[in-house]
């Protein structure tokens, strides 16, 4: 084994600076949505997709596919907002083995009230920061690393993907650098 190719000066304060920027993002956005509407990180990763699911339902699978979360995390997380009246479960009536999860009127108003300051945050603290160009380019940067991922077998990227863009960017973009 030859000896490692280690990140420059530059390239190291590049990949620190992204994961500090990410850790921070992440604690930041649970803070700004408990403060502004007593939900949780997780609660709104749940709501969203069920709010805009037909029928205001999901298959428990479905929904956790749809979060990338573990059948325990999930699982978890549901038996939480059903105990604060925010989703119900119930049998699925196609399959007896499945779980439906549904958005209850308090879970959409959950949401709807969560989401508008969630977004002016978002809008404030991301997005106003950055020009249309370097939106696009952040853009391209975050698909050709996921393509990379996908090209090297990744499943969490696939996954990841098809749950964020609906589908996986071509695999010959994350071979570019290579």
């Amino acid at each position: 084994m030859g000896q490692p190719r280690w990140l420059s000066e530059e390239e190291a304060g590049a990949w620190r600076a992204f994961l500090a920027m990410r850790h921070a993002l992440d604690r930041a956005i649970d803070r700004q949505l408990t403060q502004a509407s007593g939900l949780s990180a997780a609660d709104y990763q749940l709501l969203v997709p069920l709010s805009e699911a037909p029928a205001k339902e999901l298959r428990a699978r479905d929904l956790g596919r749809d979060v990338d979360w573990e059948r325990s995390r999930l699982s978890h997380q549901i038996r939480r907002m059903e105990q604060r009246g925010l989703i119900s479960r119930s049998e699925c009536p196609t399959d007896a083995r499945g779980t439906m999860i549904a958005l209850t009127d308090a879970g959409a108003a959950a949401i709807s009230d969560a989401a508008p300051p969630h977004v002016d945050w978002v809008r404030e603290n991301f997005i106003g920061l950055l020009t249309p160009a370097e939106l696009v380019t952040l853009r391209e940067i975050s698909e050709r690393v996921l393509g990379r991922l996908v090209a090297a077998g990744c499943s969490e990227a696939v996954e990841a993907c098809e749950i964020l863009v609906g589908e996986c960017p071509s695999t010959e973009a994350g071979q570019a650098l290579s």
